[in-house]
């Protein structure tokens, strides 16, 4: 099969030089993206389209390929083609037939040609022709133009022609790893992690920074949704995961900073933290998920003075988005089922948050704070490259594993939905619920007390974690299904 790709429009005003080097990224991204599903993939062109060439066959094999490609930042859209050497009119007309004839009888047509290189024809010339003797031959309704029932669609370059069967859209933007690095400040809700697919789409790397103010649960949700932002989005690069322990920093704040004043200056610590972890790691940028007014924190004065914490370019692309787009975007990108079943820790509750904080009196207020307490959290963040991310946390967790489920008890497949939909966990005579694993932290709880449920998931890692973590929250009536061979553990 062979898809040609049109890059992001942008990329196609850009002086040459950089608009080869955003292509010649986007085609080495691409490779790494779909090097697994085939790893002889070639990929031709450095102007204005790129062209994958592929052996696969697999139906299956196929459709993920094209759903990796409709998520790879800087492609517009991409065509299923098939290729041709370029013939007379009557060449094209049966290539056309070939591909099209069966669709056309009692139907309404139009033909659609693109035409790139020299030739002594226009497109409309090939429209008007290949068009009049489709209707003729093939037993058509007609030919309308405005809402045609199949669209006969090709394309001529040169000396080749190309028979588009399908168009599937991509999400635009620049190519992942053509731009410079961010890291971005992840809570896991609706607005970091749109904040975070922004900054990726545009071509920016974006790496992961939590600050943990007392939750595993939100540290573990948060590492599986930035974890799916990059596997969906970014996959092309390996990116890093920092988590930083921020109780102390809490309780620090709680202790010696006015109740007033607490949400102001726990941002400006984050930012002064981040910014540390942006300089050790030469990145040129911190993102928020900030937006103008949406919470007391966040008014203009607020955002003024605790940037005045750091001399970093802080970036917010989604200050003057309202909350229903955000979460509309986050459904659309697929982030807004982790949001909603994202476990909340709030440390810092003020009762009379200020939206006019001034540098003085937050000063005041700073000056109490024993900035060893920030000094010992950075000293403690852990780090490690996404990729490797739910594995590092599966790691050494000591959780019972069985190969068998037995009547009466039940099998969660915490797969994520789409996994269970194209591979159904089928086990004759146990009851199989699916319970995606963003959301299992938080419905686990409504599940009858009196059964005893076995987790699933491909790996073992993902149900190895989420069974640790129910155990720890007081269920004793957790354990791990891994039907694999006792020998066989990731």
């Amino acid at each position: 099969m062979k898809l040609i790709v049109k890059v992001f429009p942008e990329i196609t005003i850009k002086s040459r030089p950089v608009r080869k080097r955003f292509i010649r990224q986007l085609a080495r991204n691409i490779r790494n993206v779909l090097h697994d599903l085939d790893p002889g993939l070639r990929t031709e062109g450095e102007w204005d389209n790129l062209e994958l060439d592929t052996s696969v066959d697999d139906p299956k094999v196929l459709h993920e390929m094209i759903e990796r490609l409709a998520c790879t930042p800087g492609i517009a859209h991409f065509l299923e083609v098939h290729e041709y050497p370029l013939g007379d009119f009557d060449d094209i007309l049966e290539k056309c037939r070939l591909h099209f004839g069966e669709r056309l009888p009692g139907r309404i047509f139009a033909v659609r040609c693109k035409r790139a290189g020299k030739h002594p024809f226009g497109s409309m010339d090939v429209e008007r022709y290949v068009g009049s003797r489709l209707r003729q031959e093939c037993g058509a309704a007609g030919i309308s133009l405005k809402q045609p029932d199949v669209e006969v669609r090709i394309e001529i370059r040169d000396q080749r022609l190309f028979v588009i069967h399908a168009q599937h859209k991509g999400i635009g933007g620049y190519p992942l790893g053509a731009l410079e690095q961010t890291l971005v400040l992840m809570s896991g809700g609706f607005d970091s992690t749109v904040a975070a697919w922004q900054m990726m789409r545009r071509g920016l790397l974006t790496h992961f920074c939590f600050f943990n103010l007392g939750g595993r649960a939100h540290e573990l949700g948060v590492m599986e949704v930035a974890h799916y932002l990059w596997k969906k989005y970014g996959s092309s690069h390996r990116v890093l995961f920092i988590s930083v322990p921020f109780e102390e920093v809490v309780g620090e704040i709680l202790k010696n900073v006015d109740d007033s004043q607490m949400g102001v200056v726990l941002k400006r610590m984050m930012l002064r933290a981040a910014t540390r972890i942006a300089e050790r790691l030469h990145i040129d940028a911190l993102v928020t998920g900030e937006a103008i007014s949406q919470v007391s924190s966040q008014t203009l004065p607020n955002l003024g003075v605790i940037d005045a914490a750091t001399d970093m370019l802080v970036l917010r692309p989604l200050i003057a988005t309202h909350k229903q787009d955000i979460i509309d975007t986050a459904e659309s990108i697929g982030t807004a089922a982790f949001a909603r079943h994202m476990p909340e820790y709030c440390g810092v509750i003020s009762v009379n948050p200020t939206t006019r904080a001034r540098r003085g009196r937050i000063g005041h207020e700073e000056e109490r704070f024993d900035m060893h307490v920030l000094e010992q959290a950075l000293a403690n963040a852990r780090q490690v490259s996404i990729d490797q991310v739910i594995d590092e946390m599966g790691r050494d967790l000591k959780v019972e594993e069985v190969d068998q489920a037995l009547a009466g008890q039940i099998v969660l497949d915490i797969r994520h939905p789409d996994a269970s939909e194209d591979e159904p966990l089928e086990l004759p005579g146990i009851e199989v619920q699916a319970l995606p694993f963003y959301a299992i932290n938080n419905r686990f709880k409504d599940l009858d007390a009196s059964r005893q449920y076995l987790l699933y998931c491909d790996k073992g890692v993902m149900s190895r974690l989420h069974a640790h973590h129910l155990l720890h929250e007081g269920h004793v009536n957790v354990r791990v299904y891994r039907p694999e061979a006792a020998g066989d553990r990731p």
